[in-house]
């Protein structure tokens, strides 16, 4: 079923897709897209205030026994919840985002539920080594 959902997703753009069909375009409105994810966030934090950053160095306690409790003491850094309305704004952004993203796939004949596969797979096995 999933995979018929991102499948359908990458058809309906394929589809949809008509004016930003180059390559060239296509990779300039992935970036874009990305800078409103970010600056939705943005302005979550400074025009709305309902969620707040607060970033401080992150506090690893030396008597940390394991690697896997490590994320107990990791902080997001995000106070508060998105309202309903800038939730609704970065829903939108990241569907965009999503949009472009699937524009590339069909461009270069790349499957996008194939990759999320791969990329699960990748992170279920190298777990929390995979970014470190």
């Amino acid at each position: 079923m999933k995979d018929l959902l991102c499948d359908g997703f990458q058809e309906t753009v394929d589809d949809y897709l008509i004016r930003h069909r180059s390559i060239l375009d296509v990779m300039s409105k992935l970036t874009e897209s990305a800078s409103r994810v970010n600056r939705a966030v943005t302005k979550a934090v400074t025009n709305c205030g309902c969620i707040e950053v607060e970033a401080v160095r992150q506090k690893i306690p030396p008597e940390l026994d394991s690697l896997e409790s490590l994320k107990e003491h990791m902080s997001t850094h995000v106070k508060g919840k998105l309202c309903d309305h800038c939730a609704e704004i970065l829903e939108d952004e990241i569907g965009r985002n999503l949009f472009f993203l699937a524009a590339l796939c069909n461009l270069m004949a790349l499957n996008l539920y194939d990759i999320l596969l791969k990329e699960q797979e990748r992170v279920a096995c190298l777990g929390m080594f995979n970014f470190s």
